[in-house]
């Protein structure tokens, strides 16, 4: 934990969920859901393991993830929005 979140706990409002950090996590929970269903239901449920692994891949050169067009959607800003609007505070 770094001083500068010490300090700051309980004065500042928390930080807002980003999309870059919504895909993360998004794609963490389907790893983590494709190995228990392969694990537990069927093995070919690797297959969605393999899927998010390519999704993840092609994003990391194109930046296009439809996870992060559905959260935008949803309501959250990207990180340099976030930035901005802090900034503007």
């Amino acid at each position: 934990m770094s001083t500068q979140t010490a300090t700051n706990v309980g004065t500042r409002a928390p930080r807002s969920f980003s999309i870059e950090r919504g895909v993360t996590a998004f794609a963490g929970a389907m790893v983590v859901l494709s190995v228990a269903l392969t694990y537990w239901v069927h093995p070919w449920f690797v297959w969605l393991t393999v899927f998010i692994g390519l999704n993840l891949f092609q994003q990391s050169f194109t930046g296009f993830c439809p996870a992060a067009i559905v959260m935008r959607k949803a309501g959250l800003r990207s990180e340099r929005e976030l930035a901005i609007q802090a900034r503007d505070r």
